[in-house]
């Protein structure tokens, strides 16, 4: 039997995309969200948040923080109480929080560590600093019974979501693997058709949407989307 789980969105801040970014007249604001999930075996924090960032990318992306710990303590949580983080990937906006977790197990894709240490990627402090402790990933792996990461490579080779089994059902905590709940469902509607024997020709979709919908999730969630994609009749 899968040990008990939930999972707690925190609310990290905000930052402007800029218009020319996505492909419209004007710019889109996007929240910055991380997940907290409570476990037997301790507690998981998936991506940690906006860190700091030089003048012309403040100036690009004007971010908007929330502390992670004031986040975690709206969940009834202290920093020092996370036993793992996670993270998607290594983009700032992604792993800001990391430095707060010295000593503490930070699981990233090895593709994605080796990346960002390579140089003009994100911020190098926010990457190596005094007590960073990684645990390097190589493809899908179990974390604790009922948790695992999985590759989902596309937003950068290395990304990585974490699925997890609840007394619900699954959660996949999807992070920047696709921008916007919609497209999730557009690509989960793309291999239904696909299965389905409609003709050619159909929309291509990321070839590990096959893996994540072998976990029967209930729900999808996203960093950067406030929606949550569920299957149909859910």
């Amino acid at each position: 039997m899968t040990p008990h789980a939930t999972v707690s969105r925190l609310d990290l801040g905000y930052f402007v995309r800029p218009a020319d970014e996505v492909g419209g007249p004007l710019p889109r604001v996007e929240p910055v969200l991380a997940y907290l999930v409570r476990r037997p075996e301790g507690l998981l924090l998936f991506d940690t948040g906006i860190g700091a960032a030089d003048p012309e990318t403040e100036a690009h992306y004007r971010p908007v923080r929330r502390p992670l710990a004031g986040a975690l303590a709206a969940v009834g949580v202290a920093v020092d109480d996370v036993s793992v983080v996670v993270n998607c990937h290594l983009h700032f906006d992604h792993c800001g929080g990391n430095p707060l977790f010295a000593g503490r197990p930070i699981l990233v894709q090895a593709t994605e560590l080796a990346t960002a240490r390579a140089g003009d990627y994100t911020f190098p402090e926010l990457v190596d600093f005094a007590g960073v402790s990684y645990r390097e990933v190589d493809g899908e792996a179990e974390i604790w019974p009922g948790v695992r990461v999985v590759p989902t490579p596309g937003h950068t080779a290395g990304h990585q979501s974490l699925v997890v089994r609840e007394p619900d059902g699954t959660v996949v905590l999807a992070g920047q693997a696709h921008d916007f709940a919609s497209q999730f469902g557009s690509d989960e509607l793309a291999r239904r058709a696909g299965r389905d024997g409609v003709a050619a020709p159909l929309p291509d979709y990321r070839p590990w949407v096959d893996r994540l919908l072998e976990f029967d999730p209930r729900r999808v969630v996203f960093a950067h989307d406030g929606a949550v994609w569920e299957p149909s009749g859910s």
